[in-house]
């Protein structure tokens, strides 16, 4: 419930963000959140990184979504609770395990998976996918 169980560390800025996630998606066992450079620069341009091949697939069901953008008051009042809640928003009643990952817009990726090593796990594939999006977008120009 994001008290601290043991040791002397404060917990993560984000933590009601991952507990908004785990409050309405209980399949969720570890969350992730990153600033990798290739997932970023999609979150912050507010693009979601397309499925453009095998590997996005075996992983992702689907384009890797982007959550609108935060409104001034979202980022004002209760911005990690706030963020949560637009993860949650642009889900929706879609499958949460079969995209384990999203971005946000202006911010960067959080991922998650049944556990925290399946999440970090989702989070290497977003970053590598987002890169190899990001080549195959600039070939075909």
């Amino acid at each position: 419930h994001g008290q601290v169980v043991e040791g002397k560390l404060n917990p993560s800025s984000d933590t009601a963000t991952h507990l908004e996630l785990y409050r309405h998606f209980p399949e969720i066992g570890g969350i992730v959140h990153t600033h990798s450079p290739q997932a970023t620069a999609w979150a912050q341009a507010g693009r979601a990184i397309p499925a453009l091949g095998t590997t996005h697939a075996d992983y992702f069901y689907g384009q890797i979504a982007c959550t609108r953008a935060l409104s001034d008051e979202e980022i004002a009042h209760n911005y990690e609770l706030n963020t949560g809640k637009v993860i949650v928003e642009t889900i929706g009643d879609s499958n949460v395990m079969a995209s384990p990952g999203i971005l946000v817009k202006e911010h960067a990726p959080f991922t998650w998976g049944k556990s925290p090593a399946q999440a970090v796990h989702n989070a290497v594939v977003v970053e590598v996918v987002a890169g190899m999006a990001l080549q195959t977008l600039q070939i075909n120009a």
